[in-house]
């Protein structure tokens, strides 16, 4: 094969070969997950569900069925073995090439093959790759056997838990889209490993043969099984293409390298812990080494994306994997902070492919220095958490596995260090006791992390199957005629509501915002001939139904009846606070720089809240900055405008979007129409946006900062 080439090159070379396949390359999606049902992003598939599931493939602007991009990747389900063994990543780039109703099987087979064995891209040996195919799919078969003429002893078929997507889909679910895989993997050859491929295909554990890409055929959509159990699979209407290559896994076999760490991008990270700890690197049994390059370089890249260590959510797996880098800091002799002076290697590495990395170096490096600061205090006070355990056992004693456990989960303090102060005192630790806390904690954070159904109000949306998007006019009017559409309570469709009694209604027309950007849901009225009802809250599904929470005072309201509905005058507090939230965005980036993102915000009538990512509480002076900043706007009166337009445009123009928020190809822009001066630089704001606005910034009044909490603490 040629090379070695760097990793950045065969990452270049990858989304060079798919862009001459016709594919739109776009940058990678931030490792905060696109949508609720994980915390990070953890495939590069994630980011287009929508298009797999139908919706327009048109991206900023640009409509292209065939897609292809470097995703950062973040999965912690199995971060006790990232270190300990050659494969296992908290952070890794997937490459893919996605089709949505385009091409299909035989083309995503071809291209896998040619970009791998062809000379000018990867140049590998095609007598050393292997593929594995699900036990039913002869079409692959056909595909890698009579097409690229790979040998057929070099194909093995598996059932659905190896080679079908989602793999409990022929059996139990979940339903919707799946279909089979083809795996394609290396042999690395004997030095790796003296096993076979028919020895791999029965252990399906090997040092010899990696795993280097994976083929999805969504083609098949899983509906509810049979009466007696038997699965039911019917053809897509048209299928789509996910695929995934490794770029670290194929980075060791062009560059011949025993495992991920011994790379371009890993090695000078390890050749810097072994200088400032002293400790040489000795290969496969300096773990400590290898768990603090890798997860030095997991938290810079989702610390440039905003997330930052925290107790709760996302922030808490950061402070996770940076707590354990600590540790085996720690363990390597480092007791003072030592982990911020290697993410300039990491953004030097990386940072040409994710910018972001640059942007936010500084960023990093403090985030990453007051974590190692606070957890080297939380190790002292662990050891004497261990010590008031400890204090009346005798030598020979053993130390419950919860007890230590607690001490990890709970304190931070990490189970080696117990292990390793309590055999100074003569006594054991329960490791299968620690063990069966440990699992029993991840199976219920892998149980929370499942997708899942949403439910409207105590409804579900079966019962909404068929309706068409409400037709919103609550930008320009408060009140508005409109007829019932539908009536729902408990999951089911009603005929009618009595007084006294609460569901929820959708209207054809209404004046009513639904919850969304961070704005909460209009309240007010709606009224008919003969009864009335109070509306408590609204809110809209995807498809743009909106619903309305109604609590019914007087009459009976049935489905077909035309109803007046009329906002409350909480309404104009509420954008009084929304065009505020904009400005106070405005004002935190110009005094605290560019790095500061939006995190999430709730716009209400009595008070504005804005969540962003900083590295520090604000001082009094930055504080007072703000305020000033806001009140300049408020005292010009400037004109807030807003209008539709594609979203190419309104980025080309400078509109602010919401950090990880997926906007569709026409956008709303909110404009305020005048700038305001801040140390020589002037400031403006325009953002993306769908909510309600006062329609000048006089309207707003006073703007006072009542606190600044670092919820992280």
């Amino acid at each position: 094969m040629t090379g070695p080439l760097s990793t950045a090159q065969i990452r270049e070379k990858y989304l060079q070969f798919f862009q001459s396949k016709g594919h739109l390359h776009l940058p990678s999606y931030s490792t905060v997950a696109p949508d609720p049902t994980t915390l990070f992003t953890v495939a590069g598939m994630q980011p287009f569900k929508e298009q797999f599931m139908g919706a327009p493939a048109v991206f900023d602007g640009v409509a292209s069925k065939r897609v292809t991009t470097a995703q950062k990747c973040v999965r912690v389900g199995d971060i006790e073995n990232v270190g300990r063994t050659r494969r296992h990543l908290s952070l890794f780039e997937m490459m893919g090439n996605f089709s949505f109703g385009d091409y299909f099987k035989r083309d995503a087979i071809h291209w896998a093959w040619e970009f791998l064995t062809g000379a000018e891209w990867m140049g590998m040996d095609g007598s050393k790759l292997y593929v594995t195919i699900y036990e039913d799919d002869d079409e692959a078969f056909m595909y890698w056997t009579q097409e690229i003429g790979i040998d057929p002893s070099h194909v093995h078929r598996f059932g659905a838990d190896e080679n079908f997507w989602p793999a409990d889909a022929p059996k139990e679910g979940p339903n919707g889209p799946c279909g089979p895989c083809s795996e394609i993997f290396y042999d690395r050859g004997p030095k790796y490993g003296d096993d076979s491929w028919a020895d791999y295909a029965v252990t399906r554990e090997s040092a010899r043969f990696l795993e280097i890409w994976n083929l999805v055929f969504p083609q098949f959509d899983r509906q509810e099984p049979l009466a007696d159990g038997t699965p039911v699979l019917r053809d897509l209407p048209f299928k789509n293409i996910d695929t995934g290559m490794g770029l670290e896994r194929v980075a060791s076999v062009v560059q011949d390298v025993p495992d991920f760490y011994s790379n371009d991008v890993f090695l000078p990270i390890v050749t810097r812990v072994a200088e400032l700890s002293g400790q040489p690197y000795e290969g496969e049994v300096s773990v400590s080494h290898r768990v603090v390059a890798e997860h030095i370089r997991s938290v810079s890249m989702v610390i440039a994306d905003g997330s930052v260590p925290s107790n709760t959510g996302r922030g808490y797996v950061v402070r996770k994997i940076l707590r354990r880098a600590c540790r085996h800091a720690y363990l390597l002799g480092l007791r003072e902070p030592s982990l911020f002076k290697l993410v300039p290697i990491v953004v030097d590495r990386m940072g040409d492919a994710y910018p972001e990395l640059r942007e936010n170096l500084a960023k990093v490096e403090a985030t990453v220095k007051a974590e190692e600061e606070s957890f080297l205090r939380t190790l002292e006070g662990g050891i004497q958490r261990l010590g008031k355990l400890m204090s009346g056992m005798e030598r020979g004693a053993t130390l419950s596995g919860n007890d230590a456990f607690v001490l990890y989960d709970t304190y931070g303090f990490p189970v080696d260090l117990t292990k390793e102060i309590a055999e100074e005192y003569g006594i054991s630790v329960d490791e299968a006791g620690y063990a069966e806390s440990l699992e029993n904690a991840q199976n219920l954070a892998r149980a929370g992390s499942k997708y899942g159904k949403s439910e409207l109000f105590g409804g579900n949306m079966e019962a909404l199957d068929g309706l068409s998007p409400t037709v919103f006019v609550g930008y320009d009017d408060l009140q508005a005629d409109g007829e019932v559409v539908a009536l729902v309570g408990a999951g089911e469709r009603l005929t009618h509501l009595s007084a006294g009694s609460e569901a929820t209604v959708v209207l054809s027309r209404t004046p009513f915002y639904a919850e969304g950007g961070g704005e909460v849901g209009d309240t007010g009225r709606i009224e008919w001939d003969g009864g009335a009802g109070i509306v408590r809250d609204t809110r809209k599904t995807p498809q743009g139904v909106f619903l309305h929470d109604v609590l019914i005072e007087s009459g009976e309201l049935k489905e077909g009846l035309s109803v007046r509905a009329v906002v409350s005058g909480e309404r104009q507090a509420i954008q009084r606070h929304h065009t505020a939230t904009h400005l106070l965005q405005s004002a935190l980036r110009a005094v605290l720089g560019s790095g500061v993102q939006q995190k999430g915000s709730l716009v209400a009538a009595d008070r504005l809240r804005f969540d962003f990512s900083h590295g520090a509480a604000l001082s009094a002076d930055e504080i007072a900055a703000v305020e000033t900043l806001v009140s300049r706007w408020v005292s010009a009166n400037f004109a807030v405008t807003w209008q539709e337009m594609p979203i190419a445009d309104a980025k080309a123009a400078g509109a602010t979007a919401l950090f990880g928020e997926k906007y569709g190809e026409t956008v709303r822009v909110v404009r305020v129409g005048g700038s305001v001066e801040y140390a020589g630089q002037t400031v403006s704001s325009m953002e993306l946006c769908g909510g309600a606005h006062v329609t000048r910034t006089g309207d707003i009044g006073a703007f006072v900062i009542l606190s600044d909490e670092n919820v992280a603490a």
